[in-house]
This record gives C-alpha cells, sequence and structure tokens, in this order.
C-alpha cells in the first residue's frame, strides 16, 4: 500500500463545517469518545461470535447494512443529512473502504474460531502498529512517554497471549484455532492502516460522510460472497445481527469523531480498554475462564492507559497555564 500524501492544509472558507478544521485540540474529549467506541464493539463481538453458523460475508453485510441504516437516522435527527455524500477524495474513501472490509473479515473470521477474549488480546497489536504508522506516514509528534506508555502495554497484551503463541511454536493447536489467531493478527494490522486512512480523511471530510462511505462499501463489497453460500438465519440470528449491524454503526460514529479531537498516536492506546470487557462476556456468556496471564497482563495494559490520560491532563493543564495572560 502507498503512503498517503501529504495533508494538505486546513480549508479557511467559511463554508466548510467548522468541525474539519479543528483537529487535535482536545485529547481527553478523543480518548473518551475512543474507549466509548470500543465498549459498544466489544458488544458488537459478543453479537457476532453468538450468531453460530452464519457464513463470513453474511456476518459482513448485516453488519454493514444495518450500520449504514443507523448512521442515516442518526446524522438527518442531527440535521447533518444535507451533503452527506458529498465527496472529493472518493480514492481516499475508496481505499478506506477496501482496508476497513478486509480488516473487518479478518477480524470477524478470528471471532468465530477463538474464544472472545483470545481474539481481542490478539487484536492489541494494532495500537503500536497505529503509533507507528502515525510517526510515518502522518508525520504526527510522538512523545517519549506515549512511546513507552504503548510498550508497555504492548508487553502485557504478550503476556496474555504467551500461552497461545508457546502452543502455536509447538503445534498443538488445531488447525482452526491457528488460523484463527493468525486471522487476528492480520486484521489487527489492517486496522492500523485503517486508523490511518480515517485520521488523514477527517482533515477535510465530514464525519457522516467518512462514516457512510465506509457502511456502503462494506455492504457493496460483501454481496460478493452472496453465491458462496448464504443460509436463512433464524429469529434469534436475525435479531443478533441486526443489533451488531447497529450497534457496528453507532462505534463506527464515535470512533471517526475521536480521531477530530486528538492525535491518532494518543487515542490508539485506548483499545486497550475493551480486555475488560471482553474478559467479563467471554466468561460470562461463553464460559472462557480467564488466566493467571490474562488477569496480568490486563493490569499492566490498564495501568499504561491511564498513565497516558495522567500525561495528556497534565500537558493540557501546563497549555492552559502558558495561554493565559
Amino acid at each position: 500500500m502507498k503512503s498517503l500524501p501529504d495533508a494538505p492544509p486546513p480549508i479557511k472558507s467559511s463554508t466548510q463545517p467548522a468541525e474539519i478544521n479543528r483537529l487535535g485540540h482536545n485529547p481527553i474529549l478523543g480518548i473518551t469518545l475512543k474507549v466509548a467506541s470500543v465498549a459498544i464493539f466489544v458488544i458488537m463481538s459478543t453479537l457476532i461470535k453468538s450468531a453460530d453458523g452464519i457464513p463470513l460475508g453474511q456476518l459482513i453485510f448485516f453488519r454493514s447494512f444495518f450500520a449504514m441504516l443507523a448512521i442515516l437516522l442518526y446524522f438527518a435527527w442531527r440535521g447533518q443529512f444535507s451533503g452527506i455524500f458529498y465527496t472529493r477524495h472518493g480514492m481516499s474513501h475508496f481505499w478506506r473502504g477496501m482496508v476497513g472490509v478486509a480488516a473487518m473479515t479478518l477480524s470477524f473470521l478470528a471471532l468465530t474460531l477463538l474464544p472472545l477474549p483470545e481474539a481481542i488480546a490478539l487484536n492489541y497489536a494494532s495500537p503500536l502498529i497505529a503509533v507507528v504508522l502515525s510517526a510515518l506516514i502522518l508525520r504526527e509528534t510522538v512523545r517519549l512517554y506515549r512511546w513507552v506508555a504503548v510498550l508497555v502495554g504492548l508487553i502485557g497484551v504478550l503476556i496474555i497471549i504467551w500461552p497461545r503463541m508457546t502452543l502455536l511454536t509447538e503445534g498443538n493447536v488445531g488447525y482452526s484455532e491457528a488460523m484463527g489467531a493468525l486471522a487476528a493478527l492480520g486484521g489487527a494490522t489492517l486496522a492500523a492502516f485503517a486508523m490511518a486512512l480515517v485520521r488523514h480523511l477527517v482533515q477535510t471530510e465530514r464525519t457522516p460522510t467518512i462514516v457512510i462511505y465506509f457502511s456502503l462499501s462494506a455492504s457493496v463489497i460483501s454481496l460478493f460472497s452472496l453465491p458462496f453460500g448464504w443460509v436463512v438465519p433464524s429469529w434469534q440470528q436475525t435479531a443478533m445481527l441486526i443489533g451488531a449491524g447497529v450497534a457496528g454503526g453507532i462505534a463506527q460514529i464515535l470512533l471517526t469523531e475521536c480521531y477530530r479531537h486528538a492525535p491518532m498516536s494518543t487515542i490508539a492506546p485506548f483499545e486497550y480498554t475493551s480486555l475488560l470487557l471482553g474478559l467479563g462476556i467471554g466468561f460470562t456468556l461463553f464460559g472462557d475462564i480467564p488466566t493467571f496471564e490474562m488477569l496480568l497482563g490486563s493490569a499492566i495494559v490498564m495501568a499504561a492507559g491511564g498513565y497516558i490520560i495522567y500525561r495528556e491532563h497534565q500537558l493540557s493543564v501546563a497549555s492552559q497555564n502558558t495561554n493565559t495572560p
């Protein structure tokens, strides 16, 4: 994939929405939106995993199509429906859609093959990759404390998944679980690229436009899997699939909006907050018992995320004091 071009300067015209021109000015709000989106995505993942027996392409269609309907209703309610499909950056939306759908496909495959907490844990390679991309592609400034916190968080993730990785190297894991692990890691890598593309798009595009084009592209692309054996879902499965789509739409809005308020390198580590939810839901609904490694790793991850919040708050206070006459 080619590197993104340099971002254009902020648009000064008064006809452009103010939200386009204000980026990275409120890290705490950006972090809050990120955490909310992560929680709703975990709920979506739970519904997807619970809809057992539905083909992968059909899962993606329901998640994307009903997300699109929820998104359209939301922005119509907010009075932002006008011009929602207008864009001058069609190719950027195309690449964001392709990368996002590929990441979603691999992530859903991992959900169908692995326990929920492990699928979430393996996806935690994404924030580290995102920080690297933010520095190399988006040229964002990544302070030393962020690098340290992200690396510490990644150590926590490695502690969580170490038993699985050890089994993989010894060849004692079944084929489906091995494929699930590889799919989760591949999805994490593509998700990091999707984060970079979203951060690039929010500099010139409105949130409604970015979100709706992704859901539209994912719905269309998933239809190509129709000849490969869709099934008629039960009413319980239908309810789960529709719920997953609506939850995915809400989470996508929050995820896109969070990048408007803070740099990607600040927000990316808070993907880790889904860990506690995944552990709780996995144990309650699927009988997945957390191991000592998962509990220890989750504590390290949460400590790293908390440190970033503390440092961002300190910097925000210092900046306000400096600008006060």
